[in-house]
């Protein structure tokens, strides 16, 4: 007879902020009680400290997310912030996808079980359209470590995204700043006017349709 473990999830995004590319976001669990005394919001670690615990999080067998991700011209119609709630609603059907698929066939923990998500932390104050209990948490991505695994798979997951884009694009030098509009970023936009994935309804470029 199956046993049915009942789940929690952390939930984050990245890419609100930036004037090119996607609004992605994760849910994230851990099915095991691991050592994470040294996790932290991505924003607080190195690029190196994010690779690395994305490789540990890839490899662990009783870990788990799932990846939202809207598109630019998707952000442009509805807004970062309805973007921002589609990308984490996104994550957390991924998520439950692979739970209820069997996908995590990995996971020791989950093998011989049926398995449920009973809450989601969200970090920040959006909640998502979901029928499952769901808590914000303001800096939740600071205070527990299911957010800041979250954070930082979303962030390595929307930076590589980011790199393929810099193949594509350049001139504009996304694998320097990933989007973000820096001076490098906005002196580019001056010469070379936006790209395909360029958010047409953030300045500076929806000041040039003015």
């Amino acid at each position: 007879m199956q046993s049915s473990k009942r789940i929690v999830a952390g939930v984050d995004e990245v890419g609100r902020g930036p004037l090119a590319g996607p609004v992605l976001a994760c849910a994230f669990i851990m099915l095991a009680k691991l050592s994470l005394a040294k996790l932290r919001d991505s924003k607080h670690l190195s690029q190196r400290q994010r690779n690395e615990w994305y490789k540990f999080f890839k490899q662990h067998p009783d870990v788990a997310w799932g990846i939202g991700r809207v598109s630019e011209r998707v952000i442009d119609r509805i807004n970062i912030y309805e973007a921002t709630q589609l990308a984490m609603e996104r994550a957390v059907k991924n998520l439950e996808q692979k739970l209820h698929t069997s996908k995590l066939y990995r996971c020791t923990l989950l093998r011989d079980s049926t398995s449920h998500l009973k809450l989601l932390i969200i970090d920040g104050i959006t909640k998502i359209k979901t029928t499952i209990p769901q808590q914000t948490v303001i800096k939740g991505d600071e205070q527990i470590a299911l957010c800041a695994a979250a954070s930082i798979v979303a962030k390595v997951t929307r930076d590589r995204l980011m790199l393929r884009y810099h193949a594509r694009y350049p001139m504009y030098r996304f694998d320097r700043h990933k989007g973000y509009g820096t001076q490098f970023h906005l002196e580019m936009l001056k010469k070379h006017g936006p790209c395909a994935i360029h958010r047409r309804t953030f300045a500076p470029m929806k000041l040039n349709n003015e």
